[in-house]
Formats: C-alpha cells, structure tokens, sequence
C-alpha cells in the first residue's frame, strides 16, 4: 500500500514538474517574441529615416544615382524580411549601402555642414544605439530560451511539443559588427 501512494505521488509530482516546464518554455518563447518585436520597432524607425537622409544626401550629389538605388533597394530588401537568418542578411545590404551613402556625403562640404543632414545623421545614431539594445535583448532572451530546450529533462518536453530552437541575430561579417560610423 506504501509503494501504490509512493508511486501515486511521485505521478503527481512528475507532472506537476512537466507542467512547470512547459510553462516556463511557454513564457521564454514569447519573451523571445516579444524582444524579436523591439528589434523589429527600432529597424522600422531606422527604415522611416533612411529615405530623409537619402532626399537629403541627393540635393547636394544629384549623380551618384547608383548609391542611392542600393540604398533604397537594400531598404526595401530588410523591410520585407520575414525570418531572422534574412533580417540578418538584408541588414548586412543596408549597412554596406548606408556606409557607401556617408561616402558620398563626405565629397560635399556643404552637405556635411547641413542642418538637416547633421539632425539625420544624429537620429540615425540613436536608432542604431537602440537596436544594438534590442539586439542584445533578444540575444539574451534566445540565449534562456535554448538553454531550457537543450537541458535534461526539459528537452523531453520541448521535443514532445512544438517548441524549437530560435535563431539569433547576429551580423556575421566581423567590419559590419560595427554601426555605420560617419566622421565628418
């Protein structure tokens, strides 16, 4: 009768702790979800500016049409990214695109010295800021949350449910693992 308890409790105990570990897979998926969202609002801020700074850049460089196409495809590219692994990559166009631009703007004096490009300029490094901090949010975040599929014994529940590993963002050219810098 002792052993019929025993094993009655330790049924009860196992599931409660199964419970408890899907719960917690539960609540790390959507904190990824959710850090994957600040990504997402800080890139969208930065794709609202990047037309201004390009409107900005060709009043004063009307030919250096090829720059501001890659630009503006590059811009396009990253907003219609629908996984991490090609966010990463249509980042990795927009930065080398964004480096050519400030390039470009350094050959014009006068458009170093522009009100509105220094004010662009200035909010582009905020954002940029910014999503580094989101970036690194959501890193850490998918960090917890891997950790907990790969551990025993929560990697029985995750591999009994739909949970799966989520990708990081990383930029994965070591010179692009910088933000734009522009000196002037």
């Amino acid at each position: 009768m002792i052993f019929l308890y025993a094993f009655i409790g330790f049924v009860v105990l196992s599931a409660f702790y199964g419970i408890g570990i899907y719960n917690k897979l539960v609540k790390l998926s959507t904190l990824v979800d959710e850090a994957w969202s600040g990504i997402d609002v800080q890139l969208k801020k930065r794709y609202n500016l990047i037309p201004n700074l390009v409107e900005t850049v060709k009043g004063y460089a009307k030919h250096e049409k090829d720059t501001f196409e890659n630009v503006t495809k590059a811009r396009s590219m990253a907003q219609n990214a629908t996984t991490v692994e090609g966010q990463q990559a249509a980042e990795n166009q927009l930065n080398k695109a964004l480096v050519n631009l400030y390039a470009v703007a350094e050959q014009y004096p006068d458009l170093k010295a522009n009100a509105n490009f220094l004010n662009l300029q200035n909010e582009l490094s905020v954002i940029e800021g910014d999503i580094e901090k989101s970036r690194r949010y959501y890193n850490g975040t998918t960090r917890d949350y891997n950790i907990l599929i790969d551990s025993f014994p929560s990697n029985i529940i995750a591999g009994l449910t739909t949970f799966k590993k989520a990708a990081f963002f990383e930029i994965e050219i070591a010179e692009e693992r910088n933000n734009p810098q522009v000196k002037f």
